[in-house]
C-alpha cells in the first residue's frame, strides 16, 4: 500500500487540458505547438516518471508517463527537480511545505501537459504575532 501524502490547495488542470486537445482536433492549434517537451522533461519522465494508463492523446502510441516535479524554498538544489513516488514521500515527511508540479508526457510524440499542482510537507509552526510596543499602555513603577 502507498503511503498516504496529505495534499492540500490541490489544483486540477483537467478542463484546461480538455479545452487545449479540443483546440488541436479542431486544427485551431498545430501539433507541434503541443508536443514540445524539453529533452530535460523527457530524460526526467524516463528515469523519475511513473507509467500511466492513459494512452497519449495526439499520437496514441503510447502511455503517458507521470512525472512529478518539487518546488520550495527550502528545498535547496532539490527545487526544481523530478522526484520519483518514494522521494516524495521522504521529502514530505522531512520538510516544510513545498509544491509539486504533475506533468504527464508521452516520450514518443513530446506531448507534455501540466495535470495537477499540489503542496505537500510539514506546515511551518505558527508564528505568534509580536506585541506592538507604543508605550502608551505602559505601566510605571509609580502608579
Amino acid at each position: 500500500m502507498e503511503p498516504v501524502r496529505t495534499q492540500r490547495q490541490v489544483v486540477d488542470y483537467a478542463l484546461q487540458r480538455r479545452s487545449l486537445l479540443a483546440e488541436v482536433y479542431s486544427g485551431r492549434r498545430g501539433v507541434a505547438e503541443v508536443c514540445d517537451a524539453s529533452p530535460y522533461l523527457l530524460r526526467a519522465a524516463k528515469f523519475h516518471g511513473k507509467g500511466s494508463d492513459v494512452v497519449c492523446p495526439i499520437c496514441r502510441k503510447e502511455q503517458l508517463t507521470i512525472v512529478s516535479w518539487v518546488f520550495g524554498e527550502k528545498l535547496g538544489q532539490v527545487s526544481g527537480s523530478a522526484r520519483t513516488a518514494e522521494e516524495l514521500d521522504r521529502l514530505a515527511a522531512s520538510q516544510e511545505a513545498f509544491s509539486v508540479h504533475v506533468v504527464e508526457v508521452c516520450r514518443t510524440c513530446s506531448w507534455n501537459h501540466l495535470v495537477q499542482s499540489y503542496v505537500v510537507g510539514a506546515e511551518p509552526a505558527p508564528t505568534r504575532p509580536r506585541r506592538r510596543s507604543t508605550g502608551q499602555n505602559r505601566r510605571t513603577a509609580s502608579e
